[in-house]
């Protein structure tokens, strides 16, 4: 999406994809992703997300690579009442605004595709970088959670309880 020399497909072939998409979901949402606006310019890619909700059944549009606030005006203007997503994945083309910007004109999604993945992997890199250096992970255990803060975070004591309780009723 925010890599140059894109291409996308006919407006035709995507329609078709919808269609058959939305000919087969029984409980499912369907998005329509539009990577146009850097390739054909904003009109073709609001045309599109037009097309893509009105003949392919779409129920939101996720408009790729947006580079300014007034272009998601725009597209939630040409579609209202349709869910508009926002891809603010860091080092992209998109800047990465605030919520209140994006709701203001008519964003009522955002991505955020990796950017936990990109602090994990940094985080990772730290801890290796730490124990190759010391052959040992002493030193850099005080980055860490400790283990009742990583139960929280995921939960765990209600797995727990529910897996207790599972094992009682057999």
């Amino acid at each position: 999406g925010h890599r140059p020399n894109k291409q996308v497909v006919p407006t035709e072939e995507m329609i078709a994809r919808l269609k058959a998409a939305t000919g087969a979901r029984k409980e499912m949402v369907i998005m329509a992703r539009t990577d146009a606006l850097a390739v054909e310019g904003l009109d073709s890619a609001i045309e599109r997300a037009k097309a893509y909700v009105e003949e392919g059944g779409a129920d939101c549009i996720f408009a790729e690579a947006v580079t300014d606030l007034e272009q998601y005006k725009k597209f939630s203007e040409a579609i209202p009442g349709v869910p508009l997503l926002a891809n603010l994945t860091e080092f992209g083309s998109t800047p990465l605004w605030k919520l209140d910007e994006l709701a203001n004109v008519g964003v009522s999604m955002v991505l955020y595709p990796l950017s936990a993945f990109r602090a994990q992997s940094k985080a990772a890199e730290t801890v290796f970088k730490g124990i190759l250096a010391d052959g040992t992970n002493k030193e850099v255990e005080k980055t860490m959670h400790h283990r009742m803060q990583t139960y929280e975070v995921i939960d765990y004591m209600a797995y727990e309880k529910a897996m207790d309780a599972a094992a009682a009723k057999n």
